[in-house]
């Protein structure tokens, strides 16, 4: 199937976003008292300071009107949705990464939901007690040993790492949204997932400009930590190991 002009100006984006971060990089100097995860952190402060702008211009604006004139239940639905959508390409992870369980785990979720769920709208595999698992690229890409490098905040994407930024390129590869036509639908659903999300964080973003004393170092700790701390997961909770044994213990990025 030909790829549209909206898929293409997403993944457009992403790697003209990833591009543009590598090539001011490599002309960066670091100091001796640079953080060995962070080697790059006089521009990915700046980048931060330019994103905190667009998101307080832009972003948080029209997320905190989408979350005061939507309903809670259709805010539920439309979380719903595009976690269905999700749901596909995190099995495909899990069997890249020979997780059996998960794989059918969300696999049957996205079955169900999307034929008996008014196409992901209503969860009613979270009903049938089949638990939803998280799995992206660049944790595939982890699992088997790839490193995770610098740090990088990335122009509008935010927060990632050098192999983050890559696996984000393959996760808009195989985004579900990418198949949705017409193409004004489908804009205008990359659009509220963005805004969707974006509501989301409101009140963790209160929390974090309230209690942290640096903002920019607080996120990247949390992020580089979480995201190894998934990774281990993955490699501690027994992926070689039979199905029984496998189904004692889950990944910790779920949806809440």
């Amino acid at each position: 199937m030909p790829t549209t002009h909206a898929g293409r100006s997403i993944r457009a984006l992403q790697i003209t976003s990833l591009a543009l971060s590598l090539s001011l990089l490599a002309g960066c100097a670091t100091g001796p008292e640079a953080n060995p995860r962070d080697p790059f952190e006089p521009w990915n402060r700046g980048v931060s300071k330019f994103n905190d702008a667009v998101d307080e211009a832009v972003l948080k604006p029209v997320a905190t009107a989408y979350q005061q004139v939507t309903p809670q239940l259709v805010r539920t639905g439309v979380g719903n949705f595009f976690g269905n959508l999700g749901d596909l390409w995190s099995s495909v992870n899990a069997a890249l990464q020979l997780r059996p369980r998960e794989a059918t785990e969300n696999l049957t979720r996205f079955g169900l939901n999307t034929f008996f769920g008014l196409g992901g709208v209503l969860d009613i595999a979270s009903e049938a007690g089949i638990p939803r698992t998280r799995i992206d690229f660049g944790q595939t890409m982890g699992r088997w040993g790839v490193p995770a490098g610098p740090y990088l905040v990335l122009p509008i994407l935010g927060p990632s790492s050098a192999r983050d930024s890559v696996g984000l390129v393959v996760d808009t590869a195989g985004d579900l949204m990418n198949e949705v036509r017409p193409v004004s639908a489908r804009n205008s659903l990359y659009a509220l997932r963005v805004v969707h999300a974006r509501a989301g964080l409101l009140r963790a973003t209160s929390v974090l400009e309230e209690a942290a004393l640096d903002k920019y170092s607080f996120t990247r700790d949390l992020y580089l930590n979480r995201r190894q701390s998934q990774i281990d997961d993955m490699i501690d909770k027994g992926i070689w190991l039979g199905d029984g044994e496998q189904g004692e213990s889950k990944d910790t990025n779920k949806n809440d």
